[in-house]
């Protein structure tokens, strides 16, 4: 939001102006050089975006842990104090439990890392969620295993030193990432990994690290996966993602009576699709999640039955929407055409609809752009008749 200070005449006559701002602990810090002799340090108060601040140089009523005292901030983590007692839970760091009633404990709102108090200074990783904000994107092969010697016999995480078997600590391999972790990173937790869904369909849970299992469930909603890139023989096989992608198109197509209509603007019909945003914006990206949902067959459904309620306001609820109809200019006949029905085609370029059918009998001629066409000719003649002298 939009700074707004208030200086008092004491600072005007004894302090510069701010010199610079630092952002620390969820606040702006405005700082600036005090001149040598100044016995007091005067305080100011600003407001940026709406949050009222306080900033004293070095003087009364400044406490710098006054604002939001139970955040911790570690290698980008934010560790939020929790105040839970009765939840038992884990210890990130030290796999031990937490007992919420005896010890303080931390969760990270970023990445849900947990540990207790006495762990804080001990974390090592930072909160995937700036790798997800910076980087988002999967490793699409399959469990890339390149074996132990590599990582020289430590956990690829916290380096302890693993083995397959002996006395060091038993190593255990992420399919994910295909690196091998210790016990203490690596808990045996299952998910559906992406290169294994988009390149044999396969959705079974596989053991994954517990960095890798939090990255996971951050991604899982983010549509980064090109399916027609990455595997397009994929729609060759599943039946499903065809009939998912032809929904999409269709709501694509109806897109633009929604934006121009005030009846659906009002009913926010395309908040429909408020948890999966891209299908209104494109219809090649897909979520992990996307996928989850098309093998499970609960997408099929949901989409089915939003794609109806469109359809229905467009062609029956609405006169405004309904007035943009086609009539196909190839049969003449007067029922009214849309784009997105499913007997209809729609020409490449001008957009006109007609029966497919009428369209593929007379594939040559598309009787709007010949008339558009002739328009552009006669508008050209009539322009070097009026430039000629």
């Amino acid at each position: 939001g939009p700074l707004q200070h208030e200086v008092s005449p004491q600072l005007t006559s004894t302090c510069l102006a701010p010199s610079w701002w630092t952002w620390s602990r969820g606040r702006w810090t405005a700082c600036a050089r005090v001149p040598s002799g100044t016995s007091s340090a005067p305080t100011t108060s600003f407001s940026v975006g709406g949050h009222a601040l306080r900033r004293g140089l070095g003087g009364p009523g400044w406490d710098p842990d006054e604002e939001e005292p139970n955040i911790r901030v570690v290698l980008e983590h934010r560790f939020y104090k929790e105040k839970s007692k009765s939840v038992k839970q884990t210890c990130d760091k030290c796999s031990t439990i937490i007992w919420g009633l005896i010890q303080t404990w931390y969760t990270c709102t970023g990445c849900y890392y947990r540990c207790h108090s006495k762990c804080l200074p001990l974390v090592t990783k930072p909160c995937v969620r700036s790798k997800v904000s910076h980087q988002a994107e999967y490793q699409l092969s399959i469990c890339p295993e390149s074996g132990l010697d590599s990582q020289d016999y430590r956990c690829a995480e916290c380096r302890a030193p693993i083995a397959l078997r002996g006395v060091p600590s038993e190593a255990r391999q992420c399919d994910y990432t295909g690196l091998y972790y210790c016990s203490s990173c690596h808990w045996n937790d299952l998910a559906v990994v992406p290169a294994r869904a988009i390149h044999n369909w396969d959705f079974e849970p596989r053991k994954v690290s517990r960095c890798s299992m939090r990255y996971l469930a951050l991604m899982v909603s983010r549509p980064v996966l090109k399916l027609r890139e990455i595997n397009p023989l994929l729609f060759n096989y599943v039946e499903e993602l065809v009939e998912i992608r032809k929904l999409r198109q269709d709501i694509l197509l109806m897109k633009p009576y929604f934006i121009t209509c005030k009846e659906a603007m009002e009913a926010r019909l395309l908040l429909q699709l408020q948890d999966r945003q891209h299908f209104v914006e494109n219809d090649e990206m897909y979520s992990l999640q996307d996928l989850i949902d098309i093998e499970a067959g609960r997408l099929s459904c949901s989409l089915t039955e939003i794609h109806t309620l469109f359809a229905k306001h467009i062609k029956l609820d609405c006169e405004r929407c309904q007035a943009k109809g086609f009539v196909c200019e190839l049969c003449k006949e007067g029922d009214v055409l849309f784009p997105f029905d499913s007997h209809t085609s729609v020409c490449t370029d001008c957009s006109a609809v007609f029966h497919r059918d009428c369209y593929y009998d007379n594939s040559t001629t598309c009787p709007k752009c010949a008339r558009l066409s002739l328009r552009k000719q006669s508008l050209f003649q009539d322009s070097v008749a009026e430039a000629e002298p």
